[in-house]
């Protein structure tokens, strides 16, 4: 299914944005030395609820997990990348750490997910991943306009990491949102321009860049869930909920 938002529900879409941003930021500042996973996944349940707002992982169950989820919020940790799912874990000097959240607010949801290191001993090798899923997404978006193709920000994407050296796993990547969290179109990180679904004004897309620093393989813990990198490598994973307008992309997950 591919949704198409009239302006009322856009309107709600940055509503939602907004509170997705503001959760991550405020997690993120209270990700220190220290901090448990399931302090996070609390603290973001409290947040969620207090808005008013409904998470759209708690009870998710695709086929490729072992639903349902059962949490709040995704928190990936060094070689973990994706559907990290909130265990006993205090975070450590020198993690990085990926928080990913989806969010419900009056029928329409946002998803955003940001990477970053605790404490005060980044290695550069994390800050350089990291830099470059940042740098793979804000040229996806640079694309993303009337007219353009789902292939064009792929190619966008898949250049920036590519070019910065990194392996591309081409299974998960982002997709279509609105009144669900996943839908149609599927948006690869690596493509070929000129392809795939003509983007139209009133859509909404989550674009998502991860990268593993030297494999494309994963592999999944015994949760059913968290997926890791094959050889236990670091990972980053940077996302972004954008609404395509008559004038280009608006970012409706970006942090004010």
């Amino acid at each position: 299914m591919i949704e198409i938002l009239n302006t009322a529900e856009l309107a709600r879409a940055r509503d939602t944005g907004a509170l997705v941003a503001d959760i991550l930021q405020t997690l993120k500042s209270r990700s220190a030395v220290g901090t448990n996973l399931l302090d996070l996944d609390r603290w973001a349940k409290e947040m969620i609820a207090a808005a008013g707002a409904q998470s759209c992982y708690v009870d998710y169950a695709p086929s490729f997990g072992r639903g349902p989820f059962g949490h709040y919020i995704c928190t990936a940790v060094n070689d973990a990348v994706l559907h990290g799912m909130p265990h006993e874990y205090a975070l450590r000097d020198g993690d990085l750490l990926t928080l990913d959240l989806a969010v419900s607010l009056r029928g329409i949801a946002a998803d955003s997910a940001i990477s970053f290191i605790v404490g005060s001993s980044p290695a550069p090798g994390d800050l350089a991943m990291i830099d470059a899923t940042e740098r793979a997404l804000a040229a996806g978006i640079a694309v993303a306009r009337p007219g353009a193709r789902i292939g064009d920000i792929s190619h966008a994407i898949g250049s920036v990491l590519s070019s910065a050296g990194y392996p591309i796993n081409m299974e998960f990547g982002g997709h279509g949102i609105g009144s669900t969290m996943h839908q149609d179109p599927h948006v690869a990180n690596d493509g070929r321009p000129d392809r795939g679904y003509r983007l139209r004004a009133g859509l909404l897309l989550a674009l998502e860049p991860w990268v593993m620093a030297d494999t494309d393989r994963l592999v999944t813990d015994a949760d059913g869930w968290t997926l890791r990198s094959a050889t236990g490598c670091r990972t980053a994973h940077s996302e972004h909920t954008i609404a395509i307008t008559d004038s280009g992309a608006e970012i409706l997950t970006l942090a004010r």
